[in-house]
């Protein structure tokens, strides 16, 4: 059983990440990996991510394998907080690891391969190689399937912030039941080990996962920033892109045939003025849909001297993502 002990300061500082947590997908996608649980819900992305494993080299798997084995501990500076930044940033904060702190923890670790030998002892050149084994698996296994992992994440967040908006934070952590059990003033979960958390006024980060099954999962060392990562609801076809039907443009169907349009130019970064001009509009007409487009934080602008520059926001880029062109279809 995990319980987490609240004082009146902790309820005042309860964050639920805007979204997913790269590195901690990493981690628990290759625990994922390398068993067999929720098998309805992943053995299918399991054949994909496996395919995408074979053109890598071998020994990154295998490094990751070791280091995020199918069951058990993992050591807590695989995921440091940093990584809500995004995926260099986290990756920067695992290569800057104290050496001490390093060992320790994959010391603690039961049977780690003696080929680790240079990583527990901080040896740059392992570190380095972690840090590219991290992006590497990222870049191949997860990011095709990135809009949907963050899709299903950020859904689940929006549902919790109306909680939070309408409810305060008791609403908030009663809607985790029946995975978290809020009991004023402590919050518990089923857990393979018996733990208590104290948070002693520090509050605590919830981070949703679409790779976390059944259980929480939390870090080890009771000392450092609260999180509490927990698993999003979805479906055995999560990681399916939605079936289009031959010709059908969806982004044209939400937007309209202009706005997809000035959405799909704005991509390739260029002035407002070469919008309307690859578009065919004039420019009053041109700068009416781009005030729409960024009101709805679809696409940002710049001004470079008397120029617009014009680059889509993250909700941009996803919504482009999972859009794409049909064939021969150029603006």
């Amino acid at each position: 059983m995990l319980r987490l002990h609240f004082t009146s300061d902790d309820l005042a500082r309860i964050r639920v990440a805007a979204r997913p947590d790269p590195l901690w997908e990493v981690v628990l996608s290759t625990n994922l990996l390398g068993n067999r649980e929720g098998r309805a819900v992943f053995d299918a992305w399991r054949g994909r991510a496996r395919e995408r494993l074979r053109q890598l080299p071998v020994w990154m798997p295998r490094l990751l394998r070791a280091l995020a084995p199918p069951y058990g501990d993992f050591p807590d500076f695989l995921t440091p907080c940093e990584a809500a930044a995004g995926m260099e940033c986290g990756i920067e904060a695992v290569l800057s690891t104290p050496g001490r702190r390093l060992s320790q923890e994959l010391a603690a670790m039961p049977r780690l391969p003696e080929w680790t030998a240079p990583l527990v002892r901080g040896e740059a050149a392992a570190l380095t190689s972690l840090g590219q084994a991290l992006r590497t698996y990222y870049e191949s296994v997860l990011l095709p399937d990135w809009p949907r992992v963050s899709t299903h994440a950020q859904a689940d967040v929006a549902g919790r912030a109306r909680t939070l908006l309408h409810g305060g934070a008791d609403a908030l952590l009663e809607s985790f039941r029946p995975l978290l059990r809020w009991t004023p003033p402590v919050l518990e979960a089923d857990y393979p080990k018996d733990r208590d958390i104290h948070l002693a006024g520090r509050g605590v980060t919830l981070v949703p996962s679409v790779f976390c099954w059944r259980t929480v999962v939390t870090l080890i060392d009771p000392g450092l920033a609260p999180v509490v990562v927990y698993p999003v609801e979805r479906t055995a076809e999560w990681w399916r892109p939605h079936a289009r039907h031959p010709g059908q443009d969806t982004l044209q169907s939400l937007l309209g045939t202009t706005r997809a349009a000035v959405l799909r130019v704005a991509a390739d970064g260029p002035l407002a003025g070469e919008v309307a001009r690859r578009i065919g509009l004039s420019l009053a007409a041109t700068s009416y849909h781009l005030k729409a487009l960024r009101e709805a934080r679809l696409i940002s602008c710049s001004r470079r001297g008397t120029s617009t520059l014009l680059f889509l926001t993250p909700l941009g880029l996803d919504l482009l993502a999972e859009n794409p062109p049909r064939p021969n279809q150029v603006y």
